[in-house]
């Protein structure tokens, strides 16, 4: 008989602690139909913080660190586990009076602790946060809406134009996200989870993580109801963290162009992409293709007879190797390595054509290995769509990193890559000229400093500059005076469109 009751106890036990009533036994759910036969409205709604609720961290409980059924209390913000009797949810609505959950995989809502449903369309606000959702229209106007919207602290912002939460030292992932995010085909398509939910990978293969999570701040960056005025990148970062094996932190500081190399790839895998340029939205929006030319150089010790011998070898004769790439690296010219007391205040400069002419297919530059000399010469034979630059200004010697301080003077419209095609290659490309949309600049010294980024707003032709939490208006002429460090260039098409008799052209 004693064992009957302890075995009956023990039972009710674990119907108590179940973590979520929506998985509950059969007694449970008998139980909650008796006191009502379905959803209903709650007292308790004037109660509910908006300006506590933050989703954009890891959907855990705040108290056993699970990550299975999770309820955000929406009075004070932290996240429960389970809503049964004896739950942590259940445990803090009776311990401090806070009555309404949200369930944060099922988005219901449910009242605490007499465990019952709620249904009010005053809620669908908090839902679209946690989860934003566009459809086509909506996206075919985000760069043609000058809409602002406001936050709950009656700050107004742009979608899109949003800062980014500085969790430690992730401020050189931010601006590639923050870049990133306004590379249009790239958003429009992350911006649809349909697009990419279909993507299924082997098992204990977490790459689509970072699919996910990718998507997730996409479409928190670009929504128009947003309680706050920035998102906080931290789930799409510890994703970045698991699937990079901690090469990439955001405790410590890094350099965006080796996370921007890493990402585009990651991505491109993750979406099953293979090596041709359809399989995925990456290589669609930045891939394109150049050709490189390498020769050996003789070892200069040698006499002029050898190494004239020596370059009629077949060793010694260049190659040609067909090469994808997904940016362009760009060489500054060295620094002057003396100054005189009326030059000292002057910072070196140089023009962007001069940069580019490093792919003209005619001028070599030297490359040094270990124990053998190359000349090299590119030619790009492909523009993609999106053309990324890396402005190479760190370079590391035996002893330390230094960094190059010289201006980049470049337009941020029309800037014509046709004239570094070959006749051949230029007859294929029917538009060479792009505008810029993203500039990357690095602040302070090498392997410290900080990292801001420069967005263009393209419904009203603003631009802006994102430092972190720092969202600031800025000038044009200003960006070009800045040590950019990468740029993101769209591709500008003309469109012939007929109406009747007359074409009209129009630059999209």
């Amino acid at each position: 008989m004693a064992s009957d009751v302890r075995g009956t106890q023990l039972k009710r036990k674990l119907v108590d602690t179940g973590s979520d009533s929506d998985n509950e036994t059969e007694k449970s759910t008998k139980s909650m139909r008796t006191k009502s036969d379905g959803p209903r409205l709650c007292p308790y709604l004037d109660t509910i913080n908006r300006q506590f609720l933050d989703f954009d961290f890891e959907k855990l409980c705040s108290v056993s660190l699970s990550r299975i059924n999770v309820y955000a209390c929406l009075v004070c913000g932290k996240y429960f586990q389970g809503r049964g009797t004896n739950t942590h949810a259940y445990t803090h609505s009776v311990a401090e009076s806070h009555h309404v959950f949200l369930n944060l995989h099922t988005l219901k809502f449910y009242c605490l602790p007499d465990n019952y449903e709620i249904v009010d369309s005053s809620l669908d606000d908090i839902k679209y946060v946690l989860n934003p959702t566009f459809d086509k229209l909506q996206i075919s106007q985000l760069d043609k809406s000058d809409k602002q919207s406001r936050a709950i602290d009656g700050s107004m912002y742009s979608p899109g134009i949003v800062g980014m939460n500085n969790i430690k030292a992730n401020d050189y992932c931010n601006v590639i996200l923050q870049a990133l995010s306004h590379v249009t085909p790239l958003r429009d398509f992350f911006l649809r989870e349909s697009n990419y939910s279909h993507v299924r990978r082997p098992p204990g293969d977490s790459s689509y993580l970072l699919v996910q999570r990718f998507g997730e701040l996409m479409r928190k960056l670009w929504n128009p109801r947003n309680f706050k005025a920035h998102v906080s990148p931290h789930e799409m970062l510890q994703a970045v963290v698991l699937w990079s094996k901690k090469r990439f932190q955001f405790t410590e500081q890094g350099d965006p162009v080796d996370f921007l190399s890493w990402f585009l790839n990651a991505l491109h895998l993750a979406l099953n992409g293979t090596k041709k340029r359809d399989s995925s939205i990456i290589y669609k929006t930045f891939l394109g293709h150049m050709r490189i030319y390498t020769r050996k150089i003789p070892p200069l010790e040698l006499e002029e007879s050898q190494r004239s011998e020596l370059l009629n070898t077949v060793e010694y004769g260049e190659t040609v190797t067909e090469s994808p790439f997904l940016y362009l690296t760009c060489d500054l010219p060295p620094p002057p390595l003396f100054k005189d007391q009326f030059t000292e205040n002057i910072i070196p400069q140089v023009n962007l054509y001069t940069l580019l002419n490093k792919f003209n297919a005619v001028t070599e530059k030297e490359y040094k290995t270990y124990k053998e000399n190359f000349m090299k010469r590119f030619e790009i034979t492909e523009l993609p769509p999106y053309l990324i630059l890396y402005i190479k200004r760190f370079t590391r010697n035996t002893f330390f990193v230094e960094k190059n301080p010289t201006i980049v003077n470049f337009p941020v419209k029309n800037v014509d890559f046709g004239d570094i095609l070959t006749p051949e290659v230029k007859a294929k490309h029917p538009y060479t000229t792009y505008d810029l949309v993203a500039n990357i600049v690095h602040d302070g010294e090498p392997g410290q400093g900080t990292y801001r980024v420069h967005i263009l707003h393209r419904a009203t032709g603003q631009w802006y500059e994102l430092q972190d939490l720092h969202v600031t208006q800025i000038l044009p002429q200003m960006i070009t005076l800045t040590e950019a460090y990468i740029q993101v260039y769209e591709l500008k098409k003309e469109t012939h469109m007929e109406n009747g008799d007359n074409k009209n052209k129009k630059i999209i």
